[in-house]
């Protein structure tokens, strides 16, 4: 069964983008990182791209 994400079609919040950020900077990969946000790893490598925020697994 695939994994369910609350936030699904959720615009993302300036608190999510922060987070995203901070564990971004941390080195935390896409997975791990998804899921702390409990976004799509889709998602979250989207917002990241649009906001110019480097993942682990994306470089």
């Amino acid at each position: 069964m695939a994994e369910q994400f609350t936030k699904h079609r959720q615009p993302w919040k300036a608190e999510e983008v922060g987070k995203l950020r901070t564990l971004a900077g941390k080195g935390k990969g896409l997975k791990e990182i998804a899921k702390a946000l409990n976004r799509s790893e889709e998602s979250t490598k989207e917002r990241a791209k649009i906001d110019g925020i480097g993942i682990a697994k994306l470089r």
